[in-house]
């Protein structure tokens, strides 16, 4: 008996028509639409979800790098005369000088760093202080190059450089002179009396990440050097690094220039943990997504199934006619993966346009919530973003596919060994 090639034209004719069910077959028309508009809306929402995540670790990565040491480099403290544990560097410039010949290493500055109370009339706020030479300020790129700056940080010298959260804390805007207060004073008999200075508001930066602005200030390193009575020392030195992803590989170069009492502090050091649990949460939430996918894949399972015993007497007319059981199988195979097929592309279509207008949606979203949608002091940075990645979307593809095609081929089966002669017994 002559056979045909699988997935021949009159297979897909077939199941062409069969999808077109007619209004007495709407259970089966209904099924089709339940079945294609589940798995739409499952792979829209799982690469909603991988493209968020990507872009969520994408924005936090690059706030951390953009405005913090790569890598932190201080010393093991001593205790001094009066008792305290000093960490200050002596030697700052040779030792900068020192970590500077690492390779791999792009920058090395010096820092006066100290938390004091920041002034302004009636208004207070908690401020750490970055005391920075002005040509280092320069480099960094999350303060030196915000989108939302004001004032001239070239006059970095003449005052200071304050985070945007900081100046809506206190009221001030740049040429506003601000009082930072340090409780480590001048000591006299009557104990140790804060210290007080005024500096020019000349920068204002937004360095996009909540608590930096909230916090930080910069003060040129000479100021910092006399207001905190720390003359000829720094606390730590800031290093950059040219692949701040491999810091890991040039942790023991560092450690050896540092020399014995040297210690480093990662930025992985500092936020692995938080790494760490976004990468257990993407995990989760890849297995959930994979799961809706799975069940709105399942919706093709009953479709198929009302199909074929809708059919029943078709299926015994074309197996009276010499059509092979694998002919038959093919044809509701078709079905159900045409389904999977139009569902993931309805879906990668919505996917990526969400992602791609996601500040859009965010936006109105957030009007309809009256502006209380996205927290920056809880989630840290001030917006939703969504990175669309092509692995991400080719896996989304992929799952959808897959599971569609999986499920399809038990009802396929069913239909294929159906006895023709039991289908046309009661027709």
């Amino acid at each position: 008996m002559a056979t045909t090639r699988p997935f021949a034209p009159f297979e897909w004719m077939i199941a062409w028509r069969y999808l077109r069910a007619r209004r007495a077959e709407g259970g089966v028309s209904v099924m089709t639409w339940i079945s294609l508009i589940g798995i739409t809306l499952a792979v829209f929402a799982l690469i909603a979800v991988l493209s968020v995540r990507s872009g969520f670790r994408a924005e936090f990565v690059d706030t951390i790098l953009g405005a913090n040491a790569h890598v932190t480099v201080y010393q093991f403290g001593e205790v001094g005369a009066n008792g305290r544990v000093d960490r200050s560097i002596a030697e700052y410039e040779a030792l900068a000088a020192r970590i500077a010949e690492v390779p791999g290493v792009t920058r090395v500055a010096p820092l006066v760093r100290q938390q004091v109370m920041a002034n302004n009339g009636q208004s207070n706020a908690g401020v750490e202080v970055y005391g920075i030479a002005p040509e280092n300020l320069l480099t960094i790129p999350r303060i030196a190059g915000s989108d939302q700056a004001q004032g001239d940080i070239t006059r970095f010298s003449e005052g200071v450089a304050v985070g945007i959260g900081v100046a809506n804390t206190l009221g001030v805007g740049v040429g506003d002179r601000i009082k930072l207060i340090s409780p480590n004073g001048v000591k006299t008999a009557f104990g140790t009396s804060p210290r007080v200075n005024a500096y020019e508001v000349v920068y204002i930066f937004a360095a996009g990440r909540y608590d930096i602005d909230r916090t930080r200030v910069y003060l040129p390193i000479e100021d910092a050097q006399i207001f905190f009575n720390r003359e000829g020392i720094a606390d730590e030195l800031e290093v950059m690094v040219e692949d701040p992803e491999d810091v890991d590989n040039i942790a023991v170069p560092l450690l050896q220039a540092a020399g014995e009492r040297g210690q480093i502090w990662t930025w992985r050091d500092a936020s692995g943990s938080f790494l760490n649990a976004l990468d257990i949460e993407d995990r989760v939430m890849f297995v959930i997504m994979a799961v809706l996918v799975l069940i709105a894949a399942m919706n093709i399972v009953s479709g198929l199934i009302m199909l074929v015993k809708n059919k029943g007497r078709d299926i015994g007319i074309l197996r009276t006619m010499g059509l092979t059981e694998g002919a038959v199988m093919r044809v509701f195979f078709i079905c159900g993966a045409f389904t999977g097929i139009i569902g993931t592309v309805m879906g990668v279509i919505l996917g990526c346009l969400f992602a791609l207008y996601v500040d859009q949606i965010f936006g109105f979203v957030n009007y309809l919530s009256g502006g209380t949608a996205w927290d920056a002091s809880i989630r840290g940075i001030y917006f939703l973003p969504a990175q669309l990645q092509l692995n991400d979307v080719l896996s989304a593809i992929g799952l959808s596919l897959g599971l569609s095609f999986v499920v399809t081929i038990f009802p396929a089966r069913r239909a294929a060994r159906m006895n023709p002669v039991e289908a046309l017994r009661y027709e």
